[in-house]
């Protein structure tokens, strides 16, 4: 049995979730969004490619868009309005001084307290090996957000009159090191309707890939969250101070 987790101090305000693709949020985060944004917390969407690659029978001049709309679908029902995509090419992400200038640039533009990204090891569980563009990009961010807060690293973002911005944690849903987690019981349902409007990219996996249910999916993600606490739901954190 998995080792409960803490509770997370959820006293931050703004929170800006950058990940990879399409659907990276929706699969195991959505849920904790719509708790966030129930509670009044801001909420912004940035995604790096516009997932282009990821439907085998739909060619990417066509699928980009698609999944492009699936998102913003998906964001809208857990109470997410603005949606951002960076245009970087699907599955072939590179670490570098470009995407940490872009992670650097959105961070400071949307000045947030919080700051998500995707799963940065080189796993998600011993012999479950993560995909490449998952570690560049969280690895981009984690720079990405501390150079954000550097007045002398990409000083071509004070001309374009971006002053530096310093967001106090990251956090890394589903992280294999994760110690802190956000009671979803009561949004859970929530996550799932987000995923589900995916349906396209759903509709590619096939019935017989774990992936493509949903509920059942995201339920078997859930983690036990603090022993005295009555939590069905939890999405489990990696959280990651900005010094």
């Amino acid at each position: 049995m998995d080792k409960p987790l803490q509770l997370l101090d959820e006293s931050f305000s703004r929170v800006l979730a950058i990940v990879a693709h399409p659907d990276d949020l929706e699969y195991g985060t959505a849920a904790a969004v719509a708790r966030w944004t129930a509670q009044g917390k801001q909420v912004v969407y940035c995604l790096a490619t516009s997932g282009e690659a990821g439907i085998d029978g739909i060619e990417p001049e066509r699928c980009g868009p698609l999944r492009e709309a699936e998102e913003r679908a998906g964001a809208a029902l857990v109470g997410v309005d603005t949606v951002e995509f960076l245009g970087y090419p699907d599955g072939v992400l590179e670490y570098g001084l470009d995407l940490r200038r872009d992670v650097a640039r959105v961070v400071r533009r949307h000045k947030p307290d919080a700051v998500i990204t995707g799963n940065h090891h080189e796993t998600w569980s011993p012999g479950v090996y993560n995909q490449a563009d998952h570690i560049a990009l969280g690895r981009a961010v984690i720079d990405g957000v501390r150079d954000a807060a550097n007045r002398w690293v990409f000083r071509e973002l004070a001309d374009e009159g971006l002053a530096p911005w310093r967001a106090s944690q990251i956090l890394v849903p589903w992280s294999p090191v994760a110690t802190h987690a956000v009671d979803v019981t009561e949004t859970f349902d929530a996550g799932v309707s987000s995923l589900r409007a995916h349906s396209e990219y759903l509709r590619g996996l096939g019935g017989s890939d774990a992936m493509s249910d949903p509920e059942e999916f995201l339920a078997a993600l859930a983690r036990p969250v603090g022993a005295s606490i009555d939590t069905r739901y939890g999405v489990a954190m990696e959280v990651i101070t900005s010094d």
